[in-house]
């Protein structure tokens, strides 16, 4: 799951564990409404819903919208598609484990990078 090169252009992820609609449509450059949608249409993405049925996304959330976004805007995939893939991604076993793995070292040395420059 190595990012795109746009997604390289997208903020690093701070290392809160809860982020609000606004903050992760700011993280991915996504429209809030884009994110409602999706998560109608891949199973994967599940925010937490708390008191007002108010949505708070974890940062694999995070990474799993950024990774659809990829699909969609950088590879042209359509959302079956990229359902499609997902699911795949998540039954390659050994393959997507790494990946994955691979994709929270990246996030989690961008949040060192990021303290670092500050």
């Amino acid at each position: 799951m190595l990012e795109p090169s746009h997604n390289d252009e997208l903020p690093p992820i701070p290392g809160k564990r809860y982020f609000t609609i606004g903050e992760v449509s700011e993280l991915c450059s996504v429209k809030p409404h884009v994110l409602r949608y999706w998560e109608q249409e891949f199973p994967q993405l599940k925010p937490v819903k708390r008191r007002g049925n108010r949505r708070y996304y974890q940062r694999d959330d995070v990474l799993t919208i950024r990774q659809i976004r990829a699909l969609l805007y950088d590879q042209g995939y359509t959302i079956g598609g990229a359902r499609l893939q997902m699911q795949s991604d998540a039954e390659g076993g050994e393959e997507a484990s790494d990946k994955q793995l691979l994709t929270k070292m990246i996030a989690d040395l961008e949040d060192v990078l990021e303290v670092l420059k500050s």
